[in-house]
């Protein structure tokens, strides 16, 4: 089958991920033309060939044999669709590599291929995507309205540059009734805010100073909040993040940061509270990063590839239509017969396909 084309020139990293998470549940070849042609530094780099050499490993494909900077890529490098086999995988995906986009892409294809697990290492806590805390509470739960389930644990966090974290999710075989509707449209009131600062390999205090750097921002809001600080397993590398996760009437929405090098521990809170706040400004009902994520789901639920029910139709309001969300939009409708529709608000809808 000739592979589907799609221009990656805005937001790479989510197209390719979303692309990867549907060629591997469905066997849909794709080619990346102009990846991240946008960017400042164009090019495939270190983190999306890793993410490329996990998806090989999970259908039994080679390396594809690609070079840094390299702004087409094809998916998968052999002939033959990619298909996933159930079973067990240990895969080392690197220090500077988000092991949570990693699980992310291959977590719904594992389930629709028969389950079974994936031991990740490597960055769970990194300044760039989600991290594990986000996934773990938001994403998973997210998923789970379409019928699939992990469990997750996280037994070594793991910070930029030392990596070293581990993950692990056992992934059962996919056994749900696929919903007719997914609806998230407004988020209604707000029921409780958490604030949880997290740090491995230093001091608690740090972890509760920013926490109260995202309390502070929130209360200037009013909006109050139950702080929390935990100390992460991890195997040597040191690091802090913070997650502010808001439960709201219908819905739930998770902010995150890491602290950088050398900055006060209160500038990450500020930072993870701050997306909360410009959140609640507008009329999303989920954060940015469960916006994009859950194009995949809704994608397979409405292609009708998740049971013999009649496909389903997603609809819910993401905080605004960003390039990265169209991008990733386009790239679904390309590679499945699903209509995706964008709205200049932000509204989005996923359905059936003619």
């Amino acid at each position: 089958m000739r592979p589907v084309s799609i221009d990656a020139s805005e937001a790479g990293e989510q197209v390719l991920s979303a692309a990867l998470a549907l060629s591997l549940a469905t066997g849909c070849a794709f080619r990346l033309r102009h990846f991240r042609g946008a960017s400042s530094v164009p090019g495939v780099r270190p983190p999306q060939l890793a993410l490329l050499r996990a998806a090989a490993a999970v259908c039994g494909q080679r390396n594809p044999a690609l070079d840094v900077g390299t702004r087409e890529l094809c998916f998968p490098a052999d002939e033959g669709p990619a298909a996933v086999r159930a079973g067990d995988y240990l895969l080392e995906v690197g220090a500077g590599v988000s092991v949570p986009t990693v699980l992310a892409c291959l977590l719904p294809a594992l389930a629709l291929a028969g389950g079974g697990s994936l031991t990740l290492r490597g960055g769970t806590h990194l300044p760039e995507g989600p991290h594990y805390h986000a996934l773990a509470l938001v994403w998973l739960t997210a998923l789970r309205a379409y019928g699939f389930d992990a469990d997750l644990r996280l037994r070594s966090a793991g910070f930029a540059p030392e990596g070293a974290g581990e993950v692990r999710a056992i992934v059962p075989a996919y056994r749900g009734e696929p919903p007719a509707l997914v609806e998230l449209l407004a988020r209604g009131t707000l029921v409780e805010v958490h604030v949880t600062s997290l740090v491995a390999g230093t001091a608690l205090a740090l972890a509760e100073r920013q926490a109260r750097g995202a309390e502070l921002v929130l209360r200037e809001r009013g909006i109050p909040c139950i702080t929390e600080s935990l100390p992460l397993p991890s195997a040597r590398a040191q690091g802090s993040a913070v997650l502010v996760r808001a439960q709201f009437e219908n819905t739930v929405a998770a902010f995150s940061a890491v602290a950088a090098p050398g900055e006060p521990p209160e500038a990450a809170g500020r930072r993870a509270a701050a997306g909360l706040c410009e959140l609640m400004e507008g009329p999303g009902a989920l954060d940015p990063a469960t916006a994009e994520q859950l194009l995949v789901p809704a994608a397979l639920l409405a292609s009708g590839r998740l049971g013999p029910s009649t496909p389903g139709t997603t609809r819910y309001q993401a905080p605004a239509s960003t390039p990265a969300l169209r991008a990733v939009a386009a790239a679904v409708q390309a590679l499945l017969p699903v209509r995706v529709t964008v709205g200049s608000d932000g509204a989005v809808a996923v359905s059936p396909g003619s």
